[in-house]
């Protein structure tokens, strides 16, 4: 009797010892961070924003790449352990994971975004058919989020986008309709290596040179020197231009020197995500009571 009574103590003992460990609180779980991806995005800026809109001293954003972002959910994901990333939409891995975003009740975050075509000044009279194509090209969340699964599922860029223009002829002979062709005529394209602006700007890349005899030059860079590659006149378009929000301070910086095309894909949205499996519902449970 004596042993079990004293067996049961030290199991109570060992309980309590091993539930102190743990904190119940997300910032102690996550080590007050959040990450992130490269800094020059736009989501980056509003996210440092947040942090000190919603009181949030105690934590830090984690700089590093989409593709680091992703693989740390994929590990935090699959282990069921709190996480928390920036996120926007589409992107391939709310369909991959069971996601949510965090309620951003200060509207840190802005309304939901476009993403814009922008081309350079002049294009329109050196390059009308290229020019007709990108002021026509629109698609849609689905559309993109199509590209980006094969992708994730192992085919090259080029190959998923080539396949989405051959499953969506009807909707890409909208877009050529009545746009004479340029046969061996050279375009530069700019993108950020989003997995997004990797989808679409391969789906226009492949449009125009398998339907108008482009060729065609993909440039990957970063957020800035791509706003300024069409500013200055150095690339002919991106397809890759979220606003009002992400890529604002761009916008504003280059604003005169390019053309905007208006939206080619409509109801995007950033902000922080995590997994659903995770307590917590608002920005706002990320400040300790």
């Amino acid at each position: 009797m004596t042993l079990c009574l004293l067996g049961v103590a030290l199991l109570a003992v060992g309980c309590g010892a091993k539930s102190s460990d743990i904190s119940a609180f997300v910032g102690d779980q996550v080590k007050y961070e959040i990450i992130g991806i490269d800094p020059g995005a736009g989501i980056m800026k509003a996210t440092s924003q947040a942090l000190k809109d919603y009181g949030l001293t105690d934590w830090k954003l984690v700089e590093g790449s989409s593709t680091a972002m992703t693989a740390a959910l994929d590990r935090a994901y699959k282990a069921k352990k709190p996480i928390i990333i920036t996120g926007w939409t589409p992107h391939w891995m709310f369909a991959k994971y069971d996601l949510k975003y965090l309620q951003d009740p200060k509207g840190v975050y802005g309304a939901d975004e476009e993403i814009h075509t922008i081309a350079r000044m002049g294009l329109k009279t050196a390059e009308p058919s290229a020019y007709a194509v990108l002021d026509k090209f629109e698609w849609t969340a689905a559309d993109m989020e199509k590209v980006m699964g094969a992708v994730m599922d192992g085919k090259k860029p080029e190959v998923a986008a080539a396949d989405w223009v051959k499953e969506n002829a009807a909707k890409v002979d909208g877009w050529v309709k009545d746009v004479p062709k340029a046969e061996g005529r050279k375009l530069k394209l700019a993108y950020v290596a989003w997995d997004s602006e990797i989808a679409s700007t391969n789906v226009v890349k492949q449009v125009l040179e398998s339907r108008l005899g482009y060729k065609v030059d993909m440039l990957q860079v970063e957020a800035g020197p791509m706003w300024a590659g069409v500013a200055g006149g150095d690339v002919d378009a991106i397809v890759a231009a979220w606003l009002p929000t992400t890529h604002k301070d761009y916008y504003e910086k280059f604003k005169g020197k390019f053309e905007d095309l208006g939206p080619n894909l409509k109801g995007t949205k950033i902000g922080l995500v995590v997994p659903k499996y995770m307590e917590i519902n608002s920005i706002e449970d990320l400040k300790k009571k």
